[in-house]
């Protein structure tokens, strides 16, 4: 059965409301965006667990000390790291808001999933790998059509959710139409039963660009983002969802 499209809900302003509160809650807890202060990438022949312990002995008591792993871009082979996130980080304090648009119903798009083969790849470029790209995994086609124009985008699994990242004409914007000029993420709805459990089956998803968050490189340099590849790139500009983060006394994360 098809769930009821957000464009006809007069309740959709509202849960937007309670969507950007949980968001500026999020990016400003102890390990939210905002807190990430470095990311530390081990040697080879370094013992992870150790590495973890000891940088977690250290730490101070506004610091949490996290691991993660990666694959390197040109061989393949694992890469572990260490990320340290402080709960009282100059980027929290800092923090003002994160502006956005006024909701617009007709940024809420019906398309349509389609897999494809198990595995199939698609080379992203990162903000941080110097025009390199990684290799995520695709599972399918979204595809709808907006004024005459037929779009076909690819979105990547992102822990078991359809991740879109995308750009438009208002990344190259300034003033009150600018959006974060290296493009915006927006999680893809799924209808209920439509494969929720995976990505197998075909069927129904709702885009709704209201929902589009600045990614967590606008946050703090800490983050290598994905960028947006050709096929979901609009010509257009796409005036829905968050903007840019906004800090107070002219702080500027690039210049830490």
């Amino acid at each position: 059965m098809t769930a009821p499209s957000p464009h006809s809900s007069p309740s959709a302003p509202a849960a937007l409301q309670a969507w950007q509160a949980a968001r500026r809650r999020a990016v400003t807890g102890a390990t939210g965006n905002l807190a990430l202060v470095e990311t530390r990438w081990l040697q080879a022949d370094a013992d992870p667990a150790a590495e973890f312990a000891l940088a977690t002995a250290d730490a101070a008591a506004t610091v949490t000390v996290t691991s993660l792993t990666r694959r390197n871009a040109e061989t393949g082979e694992p890469e572990h790291g260490l990320r340290f996130w402080d709960a009282v980080s100059p980027a929290i304090g800092a923090f003002e808001s994160i502006s956005t648009f006024d909701y617009d119903p007709d940024w809420v798009i019906q398309a349509q999933f389609t897999p494809v083969a198990e595995g199939r790849t698609i080379p992203f470029e990162h903000i941080r790998d110097n025009g390199g790209s990684r290799d995520l995994v695709v599972p399918g086609d979204i595809t709808f059509s907006r004024d005459g124009v037929d779009y076909s985008l690819s979105a990547f699994d992102d822990d078991g959710t359809l991740l879109l990242v995308f750009g438009d004409a208002t990344n190259r914007q300034s003033g009150a139409t600018a959006t974060y000029s290296s493009g915006r993420f927006l999680f893809v709805q799924r209808h209920e039963g439509a494969g929720a459990a995976g990505f197998g089956d075909a069927g129904p998803v709702t885009l709704d660009f209201n929902r589009a968050f600045v990614p967590p490189c606008g946050f703090s340099v800490q983050y290598n983002c994905p960028l947006p590849p050709a096929q979901n790139r609009f010509i257009g500009s796409i005036e829905a969802g968050e903007r840019e983060v906004v800090f107070n006394d002219g702080f500027d994360i690039y210049a830490l």
